[in-house]
């Protein structure tokens, strides 16, 4: 374990407390953003990734770097799977609040390597959520995903609705998170807050995902795969909205919602009567087709796309529409960044850090 300690300072949280925020997946996408924004409030944070080679690891690299050397930041290079090396961050530093992002991503890379996605996603949260409960952590915010409604097809997607029929592996796992997570809040009254977060998008973001696929095929001219002949539509929501979100949610610590009693042998799925537990949508409320997404990124990189129309591949769903009404009426949250001028700043972040040709 590899652990770097800066000069703390920071605020005190909802209890009075000390406020000390462990973000795992500190060298990823979204939670290296999070990390950047806390530190920028005045947060210490301590940042868990082990900055594995599912991808391209000299981009964890770079985007470490902009937090690496903050005097309140705190690193730890560890396996979330490590069992005794999480438990010994957690006692040395008892985290006041924690945001989990760290996970085995892809729907499709779970049907090639599966023992990964419970290593990282079930093994990996237990030991998250055992060291939340050793050191009394006022709120766990993690991360879900919009996987989980799988086979739904009412739209937009609801967390009041059942979600027990998952098409891929990373959707279940997520879906046993969120149970294991309510497990914890009824059992020792930890506070946790899931999020099911849809299709992110923006700077630094992951070379895996569709649009840095499609902006590095386009430039170099060769075919990019769109599957369901393009029909595909997703929640298309930029970083900076996820960020503020995730940010509002950290301090809303959830409570018991009494009236889910009165649902009777039909209880809400979102929030508990017994437990300190909330599940949130958070995304966009609106769709976008995937042909709009392909033309902007076409349009701002100044290229056209070869484009090779494929069916909808296994383990896959056609759209993704986020009710995030819930996120709104608890704290306020509205996403405001209009899908044209995302692609437009990631495609200025991506010929900048790669050296595209502009």
């Amino acid at each position: 374990m590899r652990i770097q300690a800066g000069l703390l300072s920071g605020r005190f949280g909802l209890k009075g407390i000390f406020v000390v925020v462990l973000v795992t997946g500190s060298a990823g996408f979204i939670g290296n953003f999070i990390c950047l924004r806390l530190l920028e409030q005045g947060e210490t944070v301590i940042g868990l990734d082990n900055l594995n080679a599912y991808y391209d690891v000299r981009l964890k690299e770079a985007r470490l770097a902009r937090i690496i050397h903050h005097p309140n930041f705190i690193e730890a290079r560890i396996n979330l799977e490590d069992r005794n090396a999480v438990a010994a961050l957690f006692a040395e530093h008892s985290p006041t609040r924690v945001v989990n992002l760290a996970a085995q991503a892809g729907v499709r890379y779970s049907l090639e390597n599966p023992h990964s996605y419970a290593d990282s996603n079930l093994t990996g949260f237990l030991n998250i959520l055992e060291g939340c409960r050793a050191v009394g952590v006022e709120h766990l915010v993690y991360a879900s995903s919009s996987s989980v409604y799988g086979s739904n097809t009412r739209m937009p997607f609801s967390v009041h609705d059942p979600v027990d029929h998952p098409i891929s592996l990373y959707a279940a796992t997520k879906r046993a998170a969120e149970l294991m997570a309510h497990s914890y809040s009824h059992l020792y009254g930890l506070p946790t807050t899931g999020l099911r977060f849809f299709t992110v998008y923006g700077p630094w973001g992951r070379p895996d995902m569709a649009p840095s696929l499609f902006a590095k095929a386009i430039l170099a001219g060769e075919p990019i795969n769109v599957f369901n002949q393009g029909r595909m539509r997703r929640a298309f929501i930029y970083i900076d909205d996820i960020v503020e979100g995730v940010i509002r949610v950290l301090d809303h610590i959830p409570e018991p919602i009494v009236p889910n009693a009165d649902a009777g042998d039909a209880p809400d799925p979102a929030t508990s009567a017994s437990a300190p537990f909330r599940i949130f949508n958070i995304g966009n409320s609106e769709t976008v087709e995937l042909t709009k997404f392909i033309r902007l990124l076409e349009e701002n990189l100044g290229r056209e796309a070869v484009k090779n129309m494929l069916p909808m591949q296994p383990g896959d769903v056609p759209a993704t529409w986020a009710d995030i009404s819930d996120l709104a009426e608890a704290t306020g949250y509205k996403p405001s960044t209009p899908v044209e001028s995302g692609v437009k700043r990631f495609v200025d972040w991506y010929k900048d850090f790669y050296g595209a040709p502009r």
